[in-house]
């Protein structure tokens, strides 16, 4: 059990099955995080700069306030300002006032956003593919309900 661990980290043995279960996850979590950043970096943007325009297409043609993109964002991030100000630069999004509310500033995608996002599809679910290609369904489901059982705790 965890040979490949021991390899990928190089030691020979672990604490305890707590400590391999965790570095498990960090090394998983740090192998799927590069291979996205390196399919993102081929479109110019950044893994959370993906999830915001991931978020606001999913709500094309209405937009998000800063707060609702945050509470949706896989890992929140206190510069989501920044990062669609730099979202805009590139005219992938742009804000504009609330109608119910003018005090509220919104975030939309723009068509540009979308054609990127279009772009990237296939190489993001190439990926998916790549990633869940070594494990059956039945796996896929065990290993969702098992990740959801670690984090769901604190969802509730």
């Amino acid at each position: 059990m965890g040979e490949i661990l021991k390899q990928w980290l190089k030691q020979t043995k672990f604490e305890s099955l707590d400590q391999e279960v965790a570095l498990n996850i960090f090394v998983t979590s740090y192998f799927l995080r590069s291979k996205h950043d390196e399919v993102m970096s081929k479109y110019g943007l950044t893994l959370p700069q993906y999830n915001v325009l991931r978020i606001l297409k999913g709500v094309y043609p209405n937009g998000h306030p800063r707060c609702d993109i945050i509470s949706r964002m896989i890992e929140p991030a206190p510069d989501v300002t920044r990062i669609i100000d730099r979202l805009m630069k590139e005219k992938l999004v742009e804000r504009f006032n609330s109608t119910e509310d003018k005090r509220l500033s919104m975030t939309r995608i723009t068509e540009k956003g979308i054609k990127l996002l279009d772009k990237a599809h296939p190489e993001i679910q190439a990926l998916g593919s790549y990633i869940s290609s070594t494990l059956s369904n039945t796996e896929k489901k065990t290993l969702s309900d098992l990740l959801e059982k670690v984090y769901g705790v604190e969802v509730k």
